[in-house]
């Protein structure tokens, strides 16, 4: 199993990997599984059905897994999964799922700070940030990429999309198109993130052609319904314009 401090309470039927470190007065509760190569601080509760993928790092006082803070939860069998590589940082919430979607997801190479919230049935993708004080209500959906500032907010359903960068202190209320920078009170469309996209390898080309179609969408004098038609004219067949195209049709809850 590895290294695992007798003080921990650990269920009969809780699967734990091999080269695994716990360290003091855990609680790891029933059906709980624990891949290999993970490692757990101190005075951290692992809720039922947490399923934790390899290389992953929790370090103390945090709560994962457990039951949602949802007065609709009736006790069914729901789950937090957690991806590969995952760090998680000190006194972190993260709930499992409802009987909505069943499950919590979170995607793997990603960095949760210190005191962060992840509601029920929430979706993040891989290599997202969340830093510190983070809060994130129910049903929101973080793709692949994404840094939230320091002390942020997602309202439930709220989506932001790949490679987004948000500032400290954001409330979002609406969807979070792709590649941009987003930031003020209301939170309003910055730019684009041309920095984080550099480093993730996307060409002057791409930026260029994601710069000009958002300058269409949020800085034109045109309706956003005639500036994405444009778009979809001048840009067809970019796979990276058809990205933010489809992101803003599929909006629930409007863009920025």
């Amino acid at each position: 199993m590895g290294n695992i401090h007798p003080t921990n309470i650990i269920a009969d039927s809780a699967k734990i990997g091999k080269n695994v470190s716990i360290g003091a007065y855990n609680v790891i509760e029933d059906d709980v599984i624990i891949a290999d190569n993970v490692s757990i601080g101190n005075f951290n509760t692992i809720g039922q059905y947490t399923e934790i993928a390899d290389g992953c790092q929790i370090f103390h006082n945090s709560s994962i897994g457990v039951v949602p803070q949802d007065k609709k939860f009736g006790g069914e069998k729901t789950k937090l999964i957690i991806g590969k590589r995952t760090i998680i940082r000190e006194f972190v919430t993260l709930n499992r799922g409802t009987n909505a979607t069943g499950e919590t997801s979170i995607g793997k190479d990603v960095l949760i700070m210190t005191g962060v919230h992840v509601a029920h049935d929430c979706i993040i993708g891989d290599n997202v940030i969340l830093v510190n004080l983070v809060a994130l209500g129910g049903h929101v959906e973080i793709d692949d990429w994404a840094i939230l500032g320091g002390a942020s907010t997602v309202h439930q359903f709220c989506k932001v999309g790949k490679h987004v960068m948000l500032a400290a202190n954001s409330k979002i209320v609406q969807d979070v198109p792709p590649y941009i920078l987003a930031g003020k009170h209301p939170l309003r469309y910055s730019g684009i993130n041309t920095l984080g996209l550099s480093r993730r390898g996307f060409s002057k080309e791409e930026r260029t052609a994601i710069k000009k179609a958002y300058r269409y969408y949020f800085r034109s004098e045109l309706n956003p319904s005639i500036s994405l038609k444009k778009i979809k004219e001048e840009f067809e067949g970019n796979r990276h314009i058809d990205e933010i195209i489809d992101f803003i049709d599929k909006s629930d809850r409007g863009i920025i």
